[in-house]
């Protein structure tokens, strides 16, 4: 016989979630908040995940809102618990993945008086997110109305906004009442609205008098309309597109390596290859050296796109475009002039040397991380997810060729606090298997995204090992401490691995300390097994952050 709780405002809370086909809740334990956890679990159509650790928890609903494309329910108990989901809800808000925060509280009158487990949760979180809504405990008068109102409104925003929405949900005691039977909820008025756009002439006059138009995207999941609609404009040399490994976007005119093109850039060159016209795309890049480039480059026009964001990334906005760059391209396209311009063929000519360039150090390269990055983009089946930390992992990732694989990082806050988690998250919801590459201190930070009991068999995790924060030896700045004082205190020297604990949570192992013995694992890691799998590739004592040095040296040359 189904138990469900008798709190009015969980039974109103789970019918709407219902209706707006929000059916993915992550729970952590507790008490306070067991209503929700017994009432979600005991209803057929949601489907409920146990995540012990708040901070991944939070972090594994990121990864599978990543996925699903829709929002995902995370739901505690009072106090500390909430605060816990602090860390992914940044990153939510800063990468506009939905989450609705479902934390129980408390009640009102017990806030501030040494009650446990009490703190102030109400707008707990309201400078990183969308909207913070405070029930009413059911005692209360017309709380049911008033109840309903609010969610609505909060799950409305998180769709909007596709991003953190926060509900505070306070609990009066008795918390374990339940009932075998449910009420029948009218149906909710869903007052969502999509957006309507016009281009202006003045925007199609401005593309059609600018001579170098540069499109740069950011971070952004897959989107084949976004994909057609920038090969229509590169197909006649019209513009450069710049895009990264995390922009998923896949076409041989694109130039998808901006580090490798631009790295060596002198203030001359940022005149010569500056756009008249920049149009950025997506949210956050990884590239500090394009954002150097755009910042003293001073395009005439910069316009941005994106429903939410409207950043002066690079102190040039003047067009504040609040729409999809879907929407925005499929007006602009009918519009505008696709006449080849000299200024790609200044990009290609670069690219073309460069990536020469490039392909002559690898014959130089010896077994490092720099050689483990280029092998294991040849490596990969092309229907793999590929989920990167952050740091060291995914300024690697840009670097290389992983063709149209799809690519993921937390770039919102770029955080190596909850990598795993979230690429747990995003394997339990998707259909294709995902690969975590990740270093050692990201791997090691958040262990905790092992422990849960929902990760495929067919997901695969490698780890380089090189023994520290190994990115602290390659950015300029900490060198100029002691080394003793940079190894202990900032790169954080470790002679850790990774074996016990894979075995502790049920994953097969397997070590690679040599180029011989990287190419034999490859051949199999990625085959069909009973158990998810991680490689640690162990380079602690090669000269990774030399390498990495050597060939940004390499490219200068000419």
């Amino acid at each position: 016989m189904k138990k469900y709780s008798s709190k009015r405002s969980i039974q109103v809370l789970a019918n709407i979630l219902h209706q707006y086909k929000i059916l993915d809740v992550v729970i952590s334990p507790g008490s306070r908040n067991a209503p929700l956890a017994i009432h979600f679990s005991e209803m057929d159509d949601f489907n409920c995940f146990s995540i012990i650790d708040e901070r991944s928890a939070a972090f594994v609903a990121l990864g599978m809102a990543m996925s699903e494309k829709k929002p995902v329910a995370i739901t505690c108990t009072s106090g500390s618990a909430a605060a816990n989901y602090y860390p992914a809800v940044t990153e939510a808000f800063y990468q506009n993945i939905p989450l609705l925060i479902l934390t129980a509280d408390r009640p009102t009158d017990y806030v501030d008086l040494f009650d446990g487990q009490t703190i102030r949760q109400n707008n707990l979180f309201h400078q990183h997110s969308y909207g913070d809504f405070q029930l009413v405990e059911d005692s209360k008068d017309d709380a049911e109305s008033i109840n309903s109102d609010l969610i609505k409104k909060a799950v409305e925003l998180c769709f909007e906004k596709q991003g953190p929405v926060h509900i505070n949900i306070p609990l009066e005691e008795p918390l374990y009442d339940l009932v075998s039977e449910l009420p029948t909820f009218p149906e909710v008025e869903k007052t969502i609205k999509k957006k309507e756009y016009e281009i202006p002439s003045n925007l199609v006059a401005d593309w059609n008098t600018s001579q170098r138009i540069m499109i740069l995207v950011g971070t952004k999941g897959y989107s084949p309309e976004l994909e057609n609609q920038l090969t229509q404009l590169v197909k006649n040399h019209s513009v450069v597109v710049l895009s990264e490994a995390n922009s998923n976007l896949y076409h041989e005119k694109f130039f998808r390596h901006i580090d490798r093109y631009i790295f060596a850039f002198t203030e001359e060159d940022f005149k010569t290859y500056a756009p008249d016209l920049l149009i950025t795309v997506g949210q956050n890049v990884v590239s500090k050296k394009v954002k150097q480039f755009l910042r003293n480059a001073h395009p005439k026009q910069h316009w941005h796109l994106d429903e939410v964001w409207q950043p002066d990334t690079y102190f040039s906005l003047t067009q504040k475009i609040e729409i999809k760059p879907e929407l925005f391209f499929s007006k602009l396209l009918n519009f505008i002039n696709l006449e080849p311009r000299p200024y790609y063929n200044l990009w290609d000519i670069l690219r073309d040397k460069k990536d020469k360039k490039h392909n002559d150090f690898l014959n130089l390269t010896e077994f490092s991380d720099f050689y483990f990055f280029n092998k294991a983009s040849q490596s990969i089946p092309e229907n793999y997810n590929i989920h990167f930390s952050n740091s060291s992992a995914i300024r690697y990732a840009q670097l290389f060729d992983f063709g149209k694989r799809k690519m993921y990082c937390n770039r919102g806050t770029s955080g190596i606090d909850g990598c795993t988690s979230t690429a747990m998250g995003f394997a339990i919801k998707n259909k294709n298997p995902t690969l975590l590459i990740t270093g050692d201190l990201s791997f090691f930070y958040d262990i905790n995204g092992l422990w849960n009991q929902y990760i495929p068999p067919f997901t695969r995790i490698i780890i380089f090992n090189n023994g520290e924060g190994n990115i602290f030896k390659i950015i300029p700045g900490p060198g100029n401490a002691n080394s003793n004082t940079v190894d202990e205190f900032i790169s954080t020297k470790h002679h850790k691995n990774a074996e016990f604990m894979a075995k502790h949570f049920g994953f097969s192992y397997v070590k690679v300390e040599d180029d011989g013995t990287l190419d034999r694992v490859f051949e199999n890691f990625f085959k069909p097994d009973s158990l998810p799998k991680i490689m640690e590739v162990n380079t602690q004592g090669k000269n990774n952050a030399d390498t990495q040095k050597a060939y940004f040296n390499f490219l200068k040359e000419s």
